[in-house]
Order: C-alpha cells, then sequence, then structure tokens
C-alpha cells in the first residue's frame, strides 16, 4: 500500500486553509459567532434557547481551534512569525479560560473572537496595518495638538477665567475645565449656542480667540491624521505587492526546481533503458 508523503499532505493542508472557500467558512463561522454571542444577552432568549447557543457556541469555538492547529502543523515555526496569527491564538486561549469564579469576567471576553473577522478579511487587516505604520506621524501630530491645547487653555483661563460668571469658572476656572471645554469646540459639539455665544456676551471680542482655535485644531491639524492614514494605507499595499511578487518568484523557483529533478530523472531512466536495449543487441 502506497504511503502518504508528509509533504503532500502538508501541501494538500496549506492549500486547504489558504482557500477562498475555507476563509468563506471561516467568515461565516465569526458572524455566526457574533449573532449568538448577541442573543446570549437578551434575557427572554437565553431562558429559551440558552442551551441551544451554548453548544453552538462550543462547536464554533472547536472548529477555530482545529483551524489553529491545522495552521500550527503547516507553518510550524513560521506560525508565530505572524502578528495575526498570535492575535487568533491569544482570543482562542481566553475563550477555552474558565469563566467561573474570579475569572467569570472572561465569558464577556469571548466577544473578541468577532474581531477574527479583521484576520481572516485582507481587506480589514489592510486597514489595520495602514494604521499601526500611522502612529508614529500620529504621535507627531498628537504633540503638535497638545502644545496647541495647552497655549490655548492657558490663555483662556486667564482671559475668561477671572471672570465671577458661574458658567466662566465652570468652562475656564483653570487649564483642565479650559482644555475639556475647548476639546468639546473642537469636536464642534453644541460649540456656538453651549460656550462661545455665552461666552461672547461677556466678552465680544471672545470670537477672534475661538475661530483661530477651531480652524487650526478643527480644519488643519485633524485633518493631517487623516493625510497620514491615507499614505499609510497606499504604503502598505506597495509592501503587499511586493510581498505578493516574491512569493511568486519563489513558487516560480520551485517549480523551475521540481521541473528540472523531472526532466534528470527522467533523463536518466531513458539512458538506462537504451543500455538495456544495447546490452541485449
Amino acid at each position: 500500500m502506497h504511503e502518504a508523503n508528509p509533504n503532500q499532505i502538508t501541501q494538500t493542508l496549506s492549500n486547504l486553509i489558504e482557500s477562498n472557500l475555507f476563509t468563506l467558512v471561516i467568515t461565516a463561522l465569526i458572524l455566526m459567532n457574533a449573532i449568538t454571542l448577541g442573543l446570549e444577552t437578551d434575557q427572554s432568549i437565553t431562558a429559551r434557547y440558552g442551551g441551544l447557543l451554548h453548544w453552538i457556541d462550543r462547536i464554533i469555538l472547536v472548529f477555530f481551534s482545529i483551524e489553529l492547529l491545522l495552521k500550527l502543523y503547516v507553518y510550524r515555526f513560521r506560525f508565530f512569525r505572524s502578528g495575526w496569527n498570535l492575535f487568533d491564538l491569544a482570543i482562542v486561549a481566553i475563550a477555552w479560560a474558565p469563566t467561573s469564579g474570579a475569572l467569570t469576567v472572561l465569558r464577556a471576553l469571548r466577544i473578541l473572537r468577532v474581531l477574527r473577522l479583521i484576520s481572516v478579511v485582507p481587506q480589514l487587516r489592510r486597514v489595520i496595518s495602514a494604521i499601526g505604520h500611522s502612529i508614529p506621524g500620529m504621535v507627531s501630530v498628537v504633540g503638535v495638538l497638545g502644545l496647541i491645547f495647552y497655549v490655548a487653555s492657558v490663555l483662556a483661563t486667564k482671559l475668561f477665567g477671572t471672570h465671577p460668571d458661574p458658567n466662566m469658572q465652570e468652562w475656564f476656572g483653570s487649564i483642565g475645565a479650559s482644555a475639556y471645554t475647548l476639546f468639546q469646540i473642537m469636536t464642534l459639539e453644541s460649540w456656538s449656542m453651549g460656550v462661545v455665544r455665552p461666552t461672547m456676551e461677556l466678552f465680544p471680542w471672545a470670537w477672534s480667540f475661538f475661530i483661530p482655535f477651531i480652524i487650526i485644531t478643527s480644519f488643519a491639524v485633524l485633518n493631517f491624521f487623516i493625510g497620514i492614514i491615507v499614505d499609510s494605507m497606499q504604503i502598505v499595499q506597495k509592501q503587499e505587492e511586493t510581498i505578493s511578487d516574491e512569493e511568486n518568484k519563489h513558487i516560480t523557483m520551485r517549480e523551475y526546481k521540481f521541473l528540472k529533478k523531472q526532466l534528470d530523472l527522467l533523463t536518466t531512466k531513458l539512458g538506462e533503458l537504451q543500455n538495456q536495449s544495447e546490452t541485449e543487441k
């Protein structure tokens, strides 16, 4: 009986877990798990179908565990080089942790399994990767924004916080209160009727402070975040294209070596047959 080659088994499993159908099945299970976990928050549904929801949850968790075991078998140590694989492993490990006694809080963390959708869907992975690449630039923007907020908070406290009006004391009585109020103004959350107009009733020139602040923070600095993320998206896409090209080169080289090996074996076999034929003559 012909035994299966371990390399052939590994290659077959690799093709399976990397196939679109397998990805589609895992995605469907994640979405189904999200629905069941959401249904468990309804007490009436839990009272009637709690047992069924629990078994569905367990079965899906078993499927996720089998998927990780297959990846461990196929990729070996390469499995741990991928941050997404470690992310999936951590989430599944949390799901298997006991949820009784002091660890009851882990039961609520089961919803984290829905986040596996990010690691399964390439488009979502690209967005998260872009955010990761944009963090250094975003830190710089946050630093600039923090400086602007500090300067504006000190100015607002000195300009408006000295007035005895209760609203002025609440909004601008300290640097912390001024920073919180200015953050609310930056988000344009009821900035006009809520804070600015009452302030302008006491300080008619206050518009000359608030308008430049809003323009700088809301329309200038915050747009840098968008620009940084868009630029990071383009960088991540180029990196993925480069990796894809490298993988295609490796596949082509592997196929070339395989064909060369088969050709050498065929040449050797033909030579043996030719020698055998000449010997018989």
